[in-house]
């Protein structure tokens, strides 16, 4: 049966990643072959290199109960086991949220489990994630696929607590929506998930390649781990949300779509779509092909019109009739499961997406680099080509003008000394500036913030307090993200007057160092700030007024917006340190040059050196600059490739064997 497209798009994808990691490996060669390396570049190099094999493409599904969810993470991704890897029969559905992904730091296949206590505490999940201590951990045995699945299985486990443990752990309320009154006391016991969060590892290839899944429960987790809601579903590069053909759409379907996906998805659409499952059970032998096609495109509308969609967004599938016919290697029962129309949007729209974002950071990160290797290396040509001419004019000529050329390279030398002494008393006032604006964005004043915060919410975790909290927060903020933008504007200024000051008096190359802008962490912040105002306003929120969930969500919120911050000073501190790189190395260079010219021109008025030996050097220097030139855009280029085609590498197979 022919491969999935999704498969072949990711391993298209991965084999592109690999060719963008090579032209780095490439440009740090030539970098240290050129003496031209520095530590800060190579760990810069690096980092992006191990960024690339890091990386993950993730997509997450969501859905109420029993509505097929993990049936058809199966049907997509691990069909090829010939047996549902992941837990989907009925009375053992996912419990706990659950990553699967692949570890290639530590290169092997692992469970780790959240227990369920650490609800208790005042640290976010992704906080936690650091702390491998707090996780279990159970190992996987690839080669043994019945000790995978028994494995698996303990990720939907449940016990047995009293019912003071599930009201601490946030885990049950009498108030509605999460229980709906009765007469009936509530019980002395209470049945809940053994553990908060999943993390799976394991070496599928699929997952080797970067891709991620993302399997969650329905409402009730989604409501009681805000962090979901606002960190991990936004920040996937698509969401499926499972429906069901045998219920239509629910009520609680609805509550799920409504405030924990469809607000946090609007910046993009694109990434965002419904699969109509268990359509099989509109299958009727009684009625003809083209009456079941009608029944489902009705039920396909009208799921379209409850959630608020176009139809184009709403996938009809039938996931167990999928794994069947992929376990069966039956085309026509996985066409009719029409499996493969998800998957190709998956594969046409979600990856390409993805590249897009990866390759808009890597050119910005590398591509800077290049460029300005490149300016130089045409800077450096040109006053060669420069050199060069002088000493062409004044073949077979008497000393004076060579003596009259090295009272102008003198000149320049004495202008360039002028210049170092305002360069170096520039770089101490610019670091002054740059100290101003990492202290703004540091973590500690972000701490400072975010405890003024809590403090105004520590005897008060309700809605109210929440937003008196979130007022504190953002408005502080606010507050330094406009004081940072001052800074990074005066600092930037300054850097500009000094690249024109050496373009226009050392014959520089224009450079255009670029800004650093607080804007996007500011959009970053606001969207924030709109979510958890959408939680505050929620009909959940202002039903339950459940203390222990707001108390959560704010943990979770001040941890996001930390992370948003470190970011912000990350990328500050990265972009003081690359500004002056690219004039620190053309004002070295310039002094090379410089001096070069001037110890040629010496041996020449000593009669040491031909004109016609040293300009054969220059010539020769000048070709090799050339070359440098070609190979440095060969590279820049190679940044800016297309993904490959799934089918490139089977023409390029047959080619070979043809």
């Amino acid at each position: 049966m022919e491969e999935d497209l999704f498969k072949q798009q990711m391993r298209a994808f991965d084999r592109w990643k690999a060719e963008l990691i090579q032209v780095i490996q490439d440009y740090h060669h030539w970098l240290e072959s050129h003496g031209k390396g520095t530590a800060e570049i190579n760990v810069r190099l690096f980092d992006v290199i191990e960024s690339l094999k890091s990386d993950h493409l993730t997509v997450a599904f969501v859905a109420e109960f029993s509505r097929g969810k993990t049936e058809l993470i199966n049907a997509i991704f691990f069909a090829d086991y010939k047996r549902r890897l992941l837990p989907s029969e009925a009375g053992r559905t996912t419990m706990c949220p659950t990553e699967l992904f692949y570890d290639h730091d530590s290169d092997q296949a692992y469970i780790r489990l959240l227990p369920i206590e650490t609800r208790l505490q005042e640290t976010s999940i992704s906080e936690l994630k650091k702390d491998v201590a707090q996780w279990k951990n159970i190992n996987l045995d690839v080669n043994s696929p019945d000790q995978m699945v028994n494995a698996l299985k303990e990720v939907v486990t449940t016990k047995i607590v009293p019912m003071q443990d599930a009201i601490d752990l946030g885990l049950y309320t009498e108030e509605p929506p999460r229980r709906r009154r009765t007469d009936n006391p509530p019980p002395e016991e209470i049945e809940i998930p053994q553990w908060r969060h999943a993390m799976i590892s394991f070496p599928h290839p699929l997952l080797q390649q970067g891709l991620a899944i993302l399997d969650t429960p329905g409402l009730n987790a989604l409501g009681t781990e805000p962090e979901l809601t606002y960190n991990m579903l936004p920040n996937a590069h698509a969401v499926v949300f499972i429906l069901a053909a045998d219920t239509g759409v629910t009520r609680s379907d609805l509550d799920v779509w409504e405030h924990y996906i469809k607000e946090y998805r609007s910046s993009d659409e694109k990434g965002l779509v419904a699969a109509l499952n268990k359509i099989d059970t509109l299958w009727d032998e009684m009625k003809s092909d083209d009456e079941v096609r009608k029944s489902i495109e009705v039920q396909r509308q009208e799921a379209a019109n409850s959630l608020g969609i176009d139809a184009s967004s709403v996938f009809p599938v039938s996931a167990q009739k999928a794994l069947l016919a992929k376990t069966k290697e039956d085309p026509e029962l996985l066409e009719n499961s029409r499996l493969m129309d998800l998957e190709r949007y998956l594969a046409n729209e979600i990856i390409p997406s993805k590249q897009g974002l990866i390759r808009d950071n890597v050119v910005s990160e590398i591509g800077n680099l290049i460029r300005n290797d490149r300016n130089s290396v045409t800077m450096q040509f040109k006053q060669l080509k420069s050199q060069l001419e002088d000493l062409k004019s004044a073949s077979g000529k008497n000393t004076t003008l060579i003596q009259h050329l090295m009272r102008k390279a003198r000149e320049k030398q004495a202008a360039y000394n002028d210049n170092m002494e305002y360069f170096q008393s520039s770089r101490r006032t610019l670091n002054q500036h740059a100290k101003l604006l990492l202290n703004e964005l540091s973590l500690k004043k972000f701490d400072a913030v975010a405890s003024a915060a809590r403090k105004k919410m520590t005897d008060s975790w309700t809605t109210g307090g929440l937003k008196s909290g979130m007022m504190t927060l953002f408005n502080g903020i606010r507050e330094t993200m406009q004081v940072s933008t001052r800074h990074a504007d005066e600092t930037h200024q300054q850097i500009v007057n000094i690249y024109q000051k050496f373009e226009k008096e050392n014959e520089l190359q224009a450079l255009d160092p670029k800004p650093f802008s607080t804007e996007k962490y500011d959009k970053e912040m606001q969207k924030l700030y709109e979510q958890a105002e959408d939680f505050r306003n929620s009909p959940v929120t202002t039903m339950t007024e459940q203390g222990f969930v707001v108390k959560k969500f704010f943990i979770s919120l001040v941890s996001h917006a930390r992370d948003i911050f470190f970011q912000a000073n990350q990328e500050a501190e990265t972009w003081f340190k690359d500004i002056m790189i690219p004039l620190a190395k053309h004002v070295t260079e310039h002094k090379q040059l410089l001096e070069q010219h001037m110890e040629t021109l010496y041996k020449i008025n000593e009669s040491k050196d031909s004109i016609a030996t040293k300009s054969a050097e220059l010539e020769a220097k000048c070709r090799k600059l050339a070359e440098q030139h070609v190979t440095l855009d060969s590279m820049y280029e190679k940044l800016q490739n297309p993904i490959g085609s799934p089918t490139d590498e089977e023409e390029s197979k047959q080619a070979a064997s043809g």
